[in-house]
């Protein structure tokens, strides 16, 4: 087993001397965990097909599912795409540092593994000081996926790398919690319109307003930028060690309807956890064992944010089943419902 250790950085001036040591490992070959603004990354040398090869061996994660590059600068682009449009460099301008992940034509030098085998790349530019300083300092592109085992929730706390990658990590760069709490937008530029292949913080109305028209009818089996090969859902992103249950339709028919299954389950001697908005709280108490805001309703930044750590402290929790609200899709919100309705896949239940 690799022996791990975690290092704290401060997140707004971090130790350029342990940046330093981190991109040591980097450019030995090594993985090094570290914060971004959406979830931790697993990083590793990007350009280098062996390095990559580290990344899906510490996950546990598919030859076929590919990985975003993270550049330390918006001329970085250049480094792996063939091509940058003026598209491109508009969207960059507004979006970048940020979570929008722009999938554009690959250059051959780029290992195919780090693609799945596909003519095109994912490339974006964190916004966070301790990420782009490691990029930077490490003098290539970072392919990092998030740091946590396949099929487990991104981890928005270094204390959720260390449960899902302790021995499999040489070091994770404790940078406190991200900030966003789900993953980058990917958008598909090789498409016309463009299309959102995952939702995330930039929200397909910021999009529209630069590009007009833009695709977002996301597959439940849609991993991002895998345009010609779709492995049919077979690679969850995420699924809960309990069985997880959304609730969608109008707030108090949701309510009614969570308050309605949890006593059934209750009845048979089991116990219940909701996952719910500030506002409506107070609704479950005497019907559910655990209840956990994720915020307010009329604030999607702070319940997408609060999402991952909510999902995985509920597993510590030993409730027997669980229930979520839904949200509006407007906005972030559009983001916040493809995650949990990935993690309910087929148990969503209209009220």
């Amino acid at each position: 087993m690799k022996a791990t250790e975690i290092v704290k950085v401060d997140p707004n001036s971090p130790d350029i001397d342990e940046i330093k040591r981190a991109a040591a490992i980097i450019k030995a070959g090594g993985l090094v965990a570290f914060p971004t603004e959406t979830v931790y990354g697993l990083g590793a040398d990007g350009l280098k097909a062996d390095t990559v090869d580290k990344i899906f061996l510490a996950k546990g994660r598919p030859q076929d599912n590919p990985l975003i590059l993270h550049v330390a600068s918006p001329d970085d682009i250049l480094r792996v795409a063939t091509e940058v449009s003026p598209i491109v460099d508009k969207l960059v301008q507004l979006f970048w540092p940020g979570p929008l992940t722009l999938v554009l034509p690959k250059q051959s030098h780029v290992p195919d593994k780090v693609s799945a085998g596909l003519p095109t790349i994912g490339v974006r530019m964190p916004d966070n000081i301790i990420a782009l300083t490691l990029i930077a300092e490490s003098g290539t592109l970072l392919a990092a996926p998030s740091a946590n085992l396949s099929g487990r929730p991104s981890p928005t706390l270094a204390s959720h790398v260390a449960d899902d990658m302790w021995g499999k990590v040489d070091l994770i760069l404790d940078g406190g919690p991200t900030r966003l709490g789900v993953e980058s937008t990917v958008l598909d530029l090789m498409e016309d319109p463009p299309r959102i292949l995952r939702p995330g913080s930039v929200t397909r109305e910021e999009l529209e307003d630069v590009l007009g028209h833009v695709e977002a009818q996301i597959l439940k089996d849609e991993r991002p930028f895998l345009r010609q090969v779709r492995p049919g859902g077979k690679y969850p992103h995420y699924t809960l060690d309990i069985p997880f249950f959304l609730v969608e339709g109008e707030p108090q028919a949701v309510i009614r309807r969570i308050q309605e299954e949890a006593g059934k389950y209750r009845s048979q001697a089991k116990k219940v956890g909701v996952m719910c908005s500030e506002e409506s709280k107070g609704q479950y108490l005497g019907c559910a064992d655990v209840i956990r805001s994720l915020g307010s309703r009329h604030d999607m930044t702070q319940i997408a944010a609060g999402l991952y750590r909510t999902l995985r402290d509920f597993e510590t929790c030993n409730v027997h089943v669980l229930f979520a609200e839904g949200f509006s899709e407007r906005g972030l919100g559009f983001a916040v419902m493809n995650r949990l309705r990935e993690a309910a896949r087929s148990r969503i239940i209209y009220a």
